[in-house]
């Protein structure tokens, strides 16, 4: 991921280079080479996680508060609370800050190490949260492995989640295979997952309980 992410400048450089001096093109007449910046540009447009968010989650505030989260209505009085984790999370999380506004209570995310660093680098700033942000972020995982950051934060995530009451609503932002390990059962340790993931092994999965919480995943 944070790869992917110290390429994303020259690509964006690449994509920035107009075609016929800023000559908008025929589709018939465009080169391949226009053809693919057409086609990568409309691929990652489509998975950002803000315009994804906002198809997915919207605050009515009309009549009485109300979060629409895809075809499901939760009443909302400053009672939203948020966790996250996984990879595309951070831009997930400050794309629902925005749109929860003062509802918005408190929130966790647990995102790679070094990720705000190399959104900062490719010039996505939209991606990270604002200076004055509810939402804490922990970096964890350093070469994608678990480690005390990583478990800090699952501990902060579930801390948390469990001093929530009945009238309380808990967004979970979830990316990628985030999602597969959040239904591992049994829990397993820091150190096991660790050595499971080293040796390439498949953790069983399956069997979750669902909480009264709305899970989003990307």
């Amino acid at each position: 991921m944070t790869s992917a992410l110290k390429a994303l400048p020259n690509i964006h450089r690449a994509c920035m280079i107009p075609a016929y001096r800023g000559q908008v093109s025929h589709p018939r007449s465009m080169s391949l080479w226009e053809h693919g910046l057409h086609l990568f540009r409309s691929a990652v447009g489509v998975v950002l996680p803000a315009p994804m968010l906002r198809r997915a989650l919207v605050l009515k505030t009309d009549g009485c508060p109300r979060l629409v989260v895809r075809d499901r209505v939760f009443p909302v009085r400053r009672n939203l609370y948020l966790v996250g984790f996984g990879k595309a999370v951070l831009g997930m999380a400050a794309e629902a800050e925005e749109i929860l506004g003062d509802h918005l209570i408190q929130g966790v995310v647990s995102v790679p190490h070094g990720i705000r660093a190399c959104l900062q680098q490719a010039g996505m700033e939209e991606m990270l949260l604002k200076p004055h942000s509810r939402i804490q972020v922990i970096e964890g995982a350093k070469h994608n492995l678990p480690d005390r950051e990583a478990l800090r934060a699952a501990s902060m995530i579930r801390e948390l989640a469990e001093g929530l009451t009945a009238d309380d609503l808990l967004l979970v932002l979830i990316s990628g295979l985030a999602l597969w390990f959040a239904a591992v059962v049994p829990a397993i340790s820091i150190h096991s997952t660790c050595s499971l993931k080293q040796q390439g092994t498949v953790l069983p999965g399956g069997g979750a309980r669902q909480s009264e919480s709305t899970a989003l995943q990307i």
